[in-house]
């Protein structure tokens, strides 16, 4: 039997968008540049809530009034 076997082909990931300066140009919807944003500020966020929990001694609950 000559049995040839191949590897299919690779998905093609979607080309993203960049500007003159090889960055990526903001857009709406589920973009790059949209991930990375929120991801950003999900990190600036959980900081400044170890930074609050530090200073007050409470943890975030507390510190609405929930607990």
């Amino acid at each position: 039997m000559n049995e040839t076997t191949s590897t299919p082909p690779q998905p093609t990931a979607p080309q993203a968008t960049l500007d003159a300066d090889n960055r990526f140009e903001p857009a709406f919807g589920w973009t790059f540049y949209a991930e990375q944003i929120n991801g950003r500020f999900a990190m600036i966020g959980f900081v400044a809530l170890l930074i609050l929990e530090f200073f007050t001694h409470q943890d975030f609950w507390t510190w609405l009034g929930l607990r």
